[in-house]
């Protein structure tokens, strides 16, 4: 039963397109292309008419966020290396709303669908193909009708439709697929033959749409009745606390109400547990200050929604304490380290944060990663 909720919350939707959102149809075989201008993260602004040149237009909607469309982002950049040459244009449209992407929806991934994570996603993937924005109005996806996180549509030299489904018919990168359908399709079209299978189920996380807002809301009233606590913890307990000897990657934060820099970096900690909670990790904070201020503690704490693991350090000598975490340590707060099973640690930051830094270690480590 473990993870069990966070695994319901995000599965994937396995779906007719034709009977897809009762909003939103998925666009009909036959149809023309509707069109559109979205922003791209080059900066540039794209219309249907900046692909007329293409003989074949491979249009897919996809996201930062969903595993399964990360499982599919490297055969999208081949894809497009190998038929760019044979006039194929390739072009992915983000249709979420980043507004109504929920905390505890981003457990396999280290951004959220903003515009400006799209760009950082773009450069640090070196997308090869155009990457679209269509997260406010999502005018372009509410025309076409995708169902799912990814989604392929793909038009013939006159802008008509001729395929609509998956990109393949295995979802796991380590594994082959045994169909091929978006390429039989391309290559159908370039040899002027019908396309093989025309419409596929697709696999993948459900579109985002604006209505959903009130979801990511509820998340946020759900959290704040969590319980909130604070256990002193001894110099010996601590020691056996950095060894780890849990099957969880451990993010471990020092901080102290006195400290500044604790206090303001603190909410990115309570950001990425609820993140990252319902896989194989864990949060845990260390306060530095005199145990005789635990209510101050607590009182912080309880503003913050730390309902995650917290302790106190028992006694009021900062050098053990020190030593006990980290004697590599210099002793500035705040201090964040990051511990896999059985002590060691891959990250030590004496300092504020780099939250984005922290988020693709978390994901990208082998307890984690990004796929199902």
């Amino acid at each position: 039963m473990k993870g069990l909720f966070f695994f319901l919350l995000l599965l994937p939707v396995v779906a007719f397109p034709q009977n897809s959102h009762v909003d939103h149809k998925t666009l009909a075989i036959g149809s023309p292309a509707p069109d559109f201008k979205l922003p791209g993260v080059d900066g540039k602004t794209y219309t249907l008419s900046s692909f007329k040149n293409a003989g074949v237009l491979v249009i897919i909607f996809t996201c930062n966020h969903c595993p399964t469309a990360q499982a599919y982002e490297d055969r999208i950049i081949q894809l497009t290396k190998d038929y760019s040459a044979k006039k194929v244009a390739v072009v992915a449209i983000s249709p979420n709303d980043p507004k109504s992407v929920r905390l505890d929806e981003l457990g396999y991934t280290d951004m959220s669908d903003s515009f400006e994570e799209m760009k950082a996603r773009a450069k640090q993937k070196h997308f090869n193909f155009p990457y679209l924005y269509d997260g406010d109005a999502q005018a372009t996806a509410k025309a076409y009708g995708p169902v799912a996180t990814p989604h392929v549509f793909i038009f013939d030299k006159a802008r008509t439709l001729r395929y609509q489904g998956r990109i393949d018919n295995i979802e796991k990168p380590t594994k082959t697929p045994t169909e091929l359908n978006s390429r039989d399709a391309i290559d159908a079209l370039l040899q002027n033959k019908p396309v093989p299978v025309e419409t596929t189920k697709v696999f993948g996380c459900s579109v985002k749409w604006a209505d959903k807002t009130s979801l990511v809301k509820k998340g946020f009233e759900e959290w704040a009745k969590e319980p909130v606590t604070v256990n002193t913890i001894s110099e010996t307990a601590l020691k056996e606390l950095l060894k780890n000897n849990s099957d969880k990657l451990r993010l471990i934060n020092v901080w102290a109400t006195w400290c500044g820099p604790c206090v303001t970096e603190f909410p990115e900690f309570i950001s990425i547990n609820r993140m990252y909670r319902r896989r194989d990790f864990e949060f845990i904070s260390i306060s530095a200050d005199d145990p005789a201020k635990k209510e101050k503690v607590l009182k912080f704490l309880q503003q913050q929604q730390a309902s995650n693991t917290n302790y106190l350090f028992a006694i009021d000598d900062k050098y053990k304490l020190i030593e006990a975490i980290d004697p590599t340590w210099q002793g500035a707060l705040p201090y964040t380290i990051l511990v896999e099973p059985g002590g060691k640690i891959i990250y030590g930051k004496q300092g504020t944060i780099d939250p984005a830094e922290i988020k693709q270690l978390i994901v990208d480590n082998r307890l984690i990663g990004r796929f199902y």
